[in-house]
């Protein structure tokens, strides 16, 4: 599901597809300057979003197999909860690969 299926499927919800626009624009958005800001954002039920740290390493080029040196910097992190880990695990189990 893409941000246009997103914003289609709370169309249905809502009825109206400029209150849905708005209503998914403003949640990325919120989300993404609490996240650069250093906050957490935890949805109960659904997971958390932060920011974590990544220290310089020494890494290999697959292609060379030459060392190569990544610089330090900072990430977002998702994190789902409970609810969320349950109701994927039950979608896996019908979803899951036919023998």
């Amino acid at each position: 599901m893409n941000k246009r299926e997103l914003v289609e499927a709370i169309t249905q919800r809502v009825g109206d597809k400029k209150t849905a626009t708005e209503a998914v624009n403003a949640i990325v958005d919120t989300i993404q300057k609490a996240v650069s800001n250093g906050d957490k954002v935890s949805i109960t039920g659904f997971g958390a979003f932060e920011m974590v740290h990544k220290p310089a390493r020494t890494a290999r080029n697959p292609s060379t197999g030459a060392e190569i040196n990544v610089e330090e910097g900072w990430a977002p992190k998702f994190r789902p909860g409970s609810d969320f880990k349950e109701l994927v695990n039950q979608g896996g189990k019908k979803v899951g690969k036919k023998k």
